[in-house]
């Protein structure tokens, strides 16, 4: 059965426009070190899709990315605990959802995104992805 999720990046650092620019082949999600936000990682399979969330910088969900290769060791990590996931492009939202219209919507105000602003890789439930697809006039 397919999961959703959501993926925070700072745009300075890796953005949508870089995300799409590697084509099929994808990015690999790598560099999170938070144990919770690992073990989402972990859950993930191939085909779960994600929204791609600019955070710092905008603060809003820009896209959607699937993901293409389960968990694997990340190679960024010397002492081996943490893994990677392969994402792909899939498309952007039409219109991107910021933070403060999904804090004011309150069907989703359930969400880790506002529960745990800090965590970088969260799930998001089917209900949810459906309205904030909506949202992003997808």
């Amino acid at each position: 059965m397919k999961q959703y999720w959501l993926l925070k990046s700072e745009p300075d650092v890796w953005s949508i426009e870089q995300q799409k620019n590697v084509g099929r082949k994808g990015a690999t999600w790598d560099g999170v070190r938070n144990f919770q936000a690992a073990n989402n990682l972990k859950k993930m399979n191939v085909g779960d899709l994600c929204f791609f969330y600019h955070s710092n910088i905008g603060k809003e969900i820009v896209a959607i990315v699937e993901v293409i290769k389960a968990a694997f060791p990340d190679k960024t990590d010397k002492k081996k605990r943490f893994v990677a996931v392969q994402v792909r492009f899939k498309k952007k939202l039409k219109e991107p959802v910021s933070l403060e219209k999904i804090k004011k919507t309150k069907k989703i105000s359930h969400l880790p995104l506002i529960k745990q602003s800090r965590l970088s890789v969260m799930s998001v439930d089917y209900k949810s992805w459906k309205i904030i697809c909506k949202m992003g006039k997808i």
